[in-house]
């Protein structure tokens, strides 16, 4: 993969897809399907009149729709639907143009909840998934199988890859729909705009969780690209971990919230712990580049000059 190859990102639109066009795009790549004129990837006819067009001889499959906790227990017949739909069209039609490689991110969530810790390929398939993600687990399960499928039974150059939980600029930060660090990141914001005394977040605090910033998790799968060729999915995540709550206190310092923060342990927590095994990535040799702190402040710098200049300017105009 060079500054000459036709690059397609798919899910261009995603907080992965955006710092995977970034990243490539920094570099001169010659991308294709960039959004909005990417094809509908959930309509198998639009996928293939774009890959008969364009003749991708890379792709990055980052397309699907996500969500947090609250957003997987509203819409998980949508969510697992649209991964399942995205991945049978554009594996079917990598396949049949004959890509150069194609590399499918799945995700963290699909491994069982009491695997062991730090999560290995190995252990998928070995145990119940967390109920609150299930559907949505299952769909990019599928996407992983049929990528080895599509490997065995033609010897596509198909690789898959499972990141850990990414956030960065241009995130969701919708409280329903997002995941923890940008639904966190908004409501310790708005907390502080109303001066509100305390806040109360869903769970007890106690699950671990695996972050990784979205540019970094960028170059980890440029990197695999050009690196990894093996039938095995490989993990892609920073190495470091941190307790909810401790990353709601970061949070709140970050922002400038000086409220008390409180859980509530009757909402649900997710998977009590998700570490990823990166020791084949570390291997290769790739290292992060940003430690969680900077990552978190640079997301809410994103955060304040974009989504709340857009409140802003539309305030008056509702008013």
């Amino acid at each position: 993969m060079n500054r000459k190859s036709c690059i397609y990102v798919a899910g261009g639109d995603t907080l992965i897809g955006r710092a995977l066009i970034e990243r490539l795009g920094g570099e001169g790549a010659r991308l294709v399907g960039l959004p909005p004129c990417e094809p509908d990837v959930n309509s198998a006819d639009d996928v293939a009149d774009f890959f008969a067009r364009t003749r991708p001889e890379y792709v990055f499959v980052a397309a699907g729709a996500t969500g947090g906790i609250r957003e997987n227990q509203r819409r998980p017949a949508d969510l697992m639907r649209d991964n399942l739909l995205s991945a049978v069209h554009l594996l079917d039609e990598a396949a049949r143009n004959g890509v150069k490689k194609l590399l499918y991110l799945a995700s963290s969530c699909a491994y069982p909840k009491h695997a062991p810790q730090p999560l290995q390929p190995e252990s998928l398939f070995t145990g119940p998934l967390e109920a609150t993600s299930e559907p949505y687990a299952l769909a990019k399960l599928a996407g992983s199988t049929l990528c080895q499928a599509y490997r065995r039974q033609y010897g596509t150059p198909f690789i898959v890859a499972f990141p850990a939980n990414a956030f960065g600029p241009t995130d969701d930060f919708d409280l329903d729909s997002g995941h923890v660090i940008p639904s966190l990141i908004r409501r310790m914001h708005e907390a502080k705009e109303r001066g509100d005394a305390s806040v109360t977040l869903w769970g007890t605090g106690a699950p671990l969780r695996e972050f990784i910033y979205a540019p970094d998790l960028a170059d980890a799968c440029a990197f695999v690209m050009r690196l990894y060729d093996g039938a095995a999915p490989i993990n892609l995540g920073s190495g470091s971990e941190y307790s909810v709550a401790e990353t709601a206190t970061l949070i709140a310092d970050v922002v400038g919230y000086r409220g008390t923060l409180r859980f509530d342990p009757r909402q649900p927590d997710g998977m009590p712990r998700k570490a990823l095994d990166c020791s084949a990535l570390s291997a290769l040799g790739w290292r992060p580049r940003t430690d969680f702190r900077s990552a978190v402040e640079q997301t809410y710098a994103w955060f304040k000059r974009t989504v709340c200049r857009v409140q802003e300017r539309l305030i008056p105009q509702a008013a």
